[in-house]
């Protein structure tokens, strides 16, 4: 199937807009990737301080930041998340404002698939810079345009036979994506069995892959920052496989200098790979 042309034009656009969220948006997206009543700082509002922010809120404060619709028309049952990184500079407020700037950095042709960067910025109302955050999403079918077809990533891979030196297992509930979906993310893909069948990979609705890097952004918290959020940095991650509510999800870290390895998987399949997260 070929997909009309993408707007090659859009490279390079860059668009301004505000975000604001209250501890309600907070505490929705901390259930919406599986906070559970023990994480109560992440849930109650009445929390000293406020109710503490995840890190990867990023992605939800940098939704539709992106000038994404000077592409064209885009099919979403073919546009896939494949990478995601999230740069965090001080922690999210429990509520406010966020002055956000995204722009469309690349737009790579792999040959059958095109590959798209976009990258969105978040500051406070008083200019204090809050993240950086990276989306690349694969095109399917939306290649062959004749483009640059982009740098190959360094490979980040686990070291062979040496047990991580965390460990941490989540089941994914039945109702995880429609519970995710309400910070947000609305592609029928995560909830719409015909919708999703229509992209002949996917064999019911899939748990949305920035819900999966929540989930690991959990375990990165608690076992490597001991649940201090000001502690954590960075996480790079590439989706691999797609992760099916019911999962129960493993992830994992090896600490490599000043940085650990993160890998993830369902037992079936590596669902989180070629990624790696930065602490403090």
């Amino acid at each position: 199937m070929k997909l009309p042309k993408i707007n090659l034009d859009a490279l390079g656009q860059t668009k301004e807009s505000v975000f604001e969220y209250n501890w309600k948006d907070v505490i929705l997206y901390a259930l919406g990737i599986g906070a559970q009543p023990e994480e109560l700082p992440f849930l109650y509002e009445w929390n000293p301080g406020g109710v503490k922010v995840f890190p990867s809120f990023a992605v939800i404060a940098g939704e539709n930041a992106a000038p994404l619709e000077k592409l064209g028309k885009i099919d979403f049952s073919r546009y896939i998340h494949g990478e995601q990184y999230i740069k965090l500079y001080r922690p999210f407020p429990s509520q406010g404002k966020i002055k956000r700037v995204g722009t469309i950095t690349h737009i790579y042709d792999k040959g059958k698939t095109a590959v798209i960067h976009s990258l969105r910025q978040g500051f406070t109302e008083g200019g204090e810079h809050i993240f950086d955050a990276k989306w690349i999403h694969v095109y399917l079918d939306a290649g062959g345009f004749g483009g640059d077809p982009g740098p190959k990533s360094e490979p980040i891979n686990p070291p062979e036979g040496v047990a991580p030196d965390f460990s941490i297992s989540y089941r994914v509930s039945e109702n995880q994506a429609a519970i995710y979906r309400l910070s947000g993310d609305f592609n029928p893909l995560h909830i719409d069995p015909e919708f999703a069948s229509r992209s002949g990979r996917f064999r019911a609705p899939i748990l949305h892959g920035l819900c999966t890097y929540g989930y690991a952004t959990r375990a990165i918290l608690y076992g490597a920052c001991d649940g201090d959020i000001s502690r954590f940095k960075e996480f790079s991650a590439r989706f691999s496989s797609p992760v099916y509510p019911g999962d129960t999800l493993t992830i994992e870290g090896w600490k490599e200098k000043d940085r650990y390895i993160i890998q993830a998987h369902t037992g079936q399949n590596i669902v989180i790979s070629n990624s790696y997260a930065v602490v403090e």
